[in-house]
């Protein structure tokens, strides 16, 4: 049994992500918002999913454009805030996502007693925002420093809009990571949040690494997740769940309820 169907208690689980608004610190926090409003916000985006019958969340900060290498504190204090004033009304398991530091993510898991994190924490990577190389070795002596032993750790091994150094294949790039690192799940993506992970990419990845939980990590819709959980073990969904399907927006829950219909039926299927 794959760890997932223990702490999910379903097979194919949907991890949603709740994308925190701007935090302190982030250019798009502007004069005169404060944390109250933030709260509120991801205390709706909260019940919305959790009604909607998603089994897991993921905690982000989603809107601190652009992503820093080195988190600000102020940045893992207002996440850690957050969910400690939700921390009553979470009834699934669930995660974050400090984006783009894997030490701050593991900090936080830390202060919040997060079952699990995502984040690029292996691999060396140009985008956007630059070049940047991700010391796993670091990142694997912090979570042991922290006494993180349960806490599962959930690889981006190839980023959203970032394109790997590495020439090798994704499934060879993951068969060394998982002897390397043993990561708990690796997170397959397209090149944007909400865009279309090739069917061929996880397949080839799972193919190659059976052990290890194979997870769709974008393009995840009505019409699509029937196809991608024919091959990932679990998938990570966010934008699809937004009011039109739009990242900017917070969640409807008729769209989750939607979908997590049909997810309900795959699983039948099983």
């Amino acid at each position: 049994m794959l760890w997932t169907e223990e702490l999910f208690k379903v097979k194919k689980p949907i991890i949603a992500m709740l994308h925190l608004d701007p935090l302190p610190g982030d250019p798009m926090w502007k004069y005169g918002m404060n944390m109250d409003k933030v709260v509120e916000d991801a205390r709706a985006d909260l019940k919305a999913l959790q009604d909607g019958g998603v089994d897991g969340i993921i905690f982000s900060n989603e809107f601190s454009f652009p992503y820093q290498r080195n988190m600000d504190r102020n940045t893992v204090a207002a996440m850690a805030y957050v969910i400690g004033c939700l921390k009553s009304e979470i009834r699934v398991p669930f995660g974050v996502d400090a984006i783009s530091d894997g030490i701050a993510c593991l900090e936080l898991a830390a202060g919040v007693n997060a079952a699990y994190v995502r984040g690029t924490f292996s691999g060396v990577y140009v985008g956007d925002g630059g070049f940047y190389n991700n010391d796993f070795s670091e990142v694997i002596r912090r979570k042991y420093a922290l006494h993180l032993d349960d806490l599962k750790m959930l690889y981006f091994i190839n980023p959203e809009s970032d394109r790997s150094l590495d020439p090798r294949p994704l499934k060879d790039i993951a068969r060394t990571t998982i002897a390397k690192a043993a990561p708990d799940g690796l997170c397959i993506s397209a090149n944007a949040a909400g865009e279309d992970v090739d069917d061929e990419l996880i397949l080839s990845v799972k193919q190659a690494n059976p052990e290890v939980v194979v997870l769709c990590n974008t393009g995840c819709r009505v019409d699509t997740i029937e196809r991608k959980l024919k091959n990932a073990d679990a998938a990570v969904v966010g934008t699809t769940f937004k009011f039109d399907g739009k990242l900017e927006n917070h969640v409807d829950v008729n769209r989750v309820k939607e979908f997590m219909s049909v997810v309900y039926k795959i699983r039948e299927k099983l």
